[in-house]
């Protein structure tokens, strides 16, 4: 059996977690094994597909012009213009034979051990839900739509699908090192809410960002959030904001930089270095910043989301 102090090279078992090792709780439901892995992927209604089918089009709408070229491209090579959820069984066929990925159905959020797992092997988890129309605009856990419509096209990307895998891989480190919450925020402010630079204009490439109208147009446009590029020392010492727009996005020049900027580290030597919590607030900017973009802050400093602010 693998285990997080002693993990094996091939990464073909899931971890063993050790005591010591901080996770967030969560309670397997019954019908899944220690991989976390549904059966298969669940039967959508015809009102299920109709809401992916809208939420598509509200994104499509938005996204060209502001979205990557990757990702655009990577749409139009998994056909996921078809109408309906995607069959993550197509999808797995198409990515397979693109860049060796997967997509496999996950009842919900996984155990970060889990997660990691999944992505060393390159199988992507995606949740076997979509959201309801009474959820339409903002749902706190990913379903299906974030997570096929916002990660899997990118997966087609040879360089970003070897970045994700590495990222897998090096969640085990991190969780021997009790440091998952340094190595989450340059998830969050990569995968998740990462912007490019492409052509000398900013483009979008976070799937949180991709799968979500509002975030789209202000992650890009909006005078509020500050526009940094990306040092990887520096975002895993940042706190994030999770149910509310970014305060700060951080930029990369290509996904060949992101690769080298975080495969090419030595993490191990970063996480003897960091403190258990955050150095730096979201909405900072420190004297060893590239700033893009200094933001006014004033979306947050009105109170945000839930004072209805307007985002700009």
């Amino acid at each position: 059996m693998a285990t997080i102090l002693n993990p094996e090279s091939d990464f073909s078992a899931i971890p063993e977690v050790d005591g010591d090792v901080f996770t967030a709780p969560l309670k397997r439901p019954e019908n899944v094994g220690e991989d976390w892995l549904e059966p298969e992927q669940r039967q959508y209604s015809s009102e299920d597909d109709a809401v992916w089918n809208d939420l598509f089009e509200r994104q499509m709408e938005i996204l060209p012009g502001r979205a990557c070229d990757a990702f655009m491209a990577g749409m139009q090579k998994l056909h996921l213009n078809r109408g309906g959820v995607p069959d993550f069984k197509e999808l797995s066929e198409e990515l397979d034979r693109l860049t060796g990925w997967s997509v496999v159905p996950v009842p919900m959020l996984i155990p970060d051990h889990v997660f990691f797992w999944h992505l060393a092997n390159r199988r992507f988890p995606a949740g076997n839900f979509i959201r309801t129309r009474e959820t339409f605009d903002y749902i706190q856990e990913p379903d299906v739509f974030h997570d096929v419509f916002g990660h899997v096209p990118l997966l087609a990307d040879p360089t970003f699908a070897d970045y994700m895998q590495e990222y897998g891989k090096a969640g085990w480190k991190a969780m021997r090192y009790n440091r998952l919450k340094s190595l989450g925020s340059l998830y969050w402010y990569t995968v998740e809410f990462g912007l490019m630079m492409q052509a000398d204009e900013l483009r979008i490439y976070g799937a949180g960002i991709l799968s979500g109208p509002r975030e789209a147009i202000f992650a890009l446009e909006a005078e509020s959030p500050n526009r940094i590029m990306l040092n990887v020392d520096r975002v895993m010492r940042t706190d994030y904001v999770i149910s509310d727009l970014q305060p700060t996005y951080f930029v990369i020049e290509s996904f060949e930089d992101l690769y080298r900027q975080t495969v090419e580290r030595d993490f191990d030597q970063l996480y003897r270095s960091l403190d258990p919590g955050f150095t730096y607030a979201n909405a900072a900017v420190i004297d060893v910043d590239y700033v893009v973009h200094r933001g006014s802050q004033e979306y947050h400093l009105r109170g945000g989301r839930g004072s209805n602010a307007n985002p700009v």
